[in-house]
């Protein structure tokens, strides 16, 4: 059986941020939008600190043509950019996805990635 565990090491991103491309786990700080005009003067809102899977861009292009250096881009488009930067939201700490269970990559196609399924199930083919 493949061992599951996983160790998570965080990375402050105002220390360090990851190579182009790098699949992570992205630690993203900001506010809830805010339910009403009132609140919205006076800056409410409820703040919040979660964590998304994000992919590291030195360079992206957004959908509306604006250029982005090194930022967090979300399954969505969202660009995040490290903590101290000027940004909505901004991402506080990042850390390595791990790999795929029993491999070395964070991804697979093809027969290969029905041979590693099954090997991470620990399944003897069937005759």
């Amino acid at each position: 059986m493949t061992n599951l565990n996983v160790v998570v090491t965080w990375v402050d991103a105002r220390e360090r941020l990851p190579w182009s491309g790098a699949p992570v786990a992205a630690a993203i700080t900001g506010r809830y939008p805010v339910d009403s005009a009132a609140e919205s003067d006076t800056g409410l809102g409820e703040e919040f600190w979660l964590v998304r899977p994000m992919v590291f861009m030195t360079l992206h292009w957004s959908e509306d043509g604006a250029e982005h250096r090194d930022c967090f881009v979300d399954s969505d488009g969202i660009v995040r950019l490290p903590y101290g930067l000027a940004s909505e939201e901004n991402v506080t700490h990042w850390a390595e996805l791990p790999t795929l269970p029993g491999e070395m990559t964070h991804g697979l196609l093809g027969e290969d990635a029905q041979s590693a399924l099954q090997n991470a199930w620990d399944l003897r083919p069937s005759t």
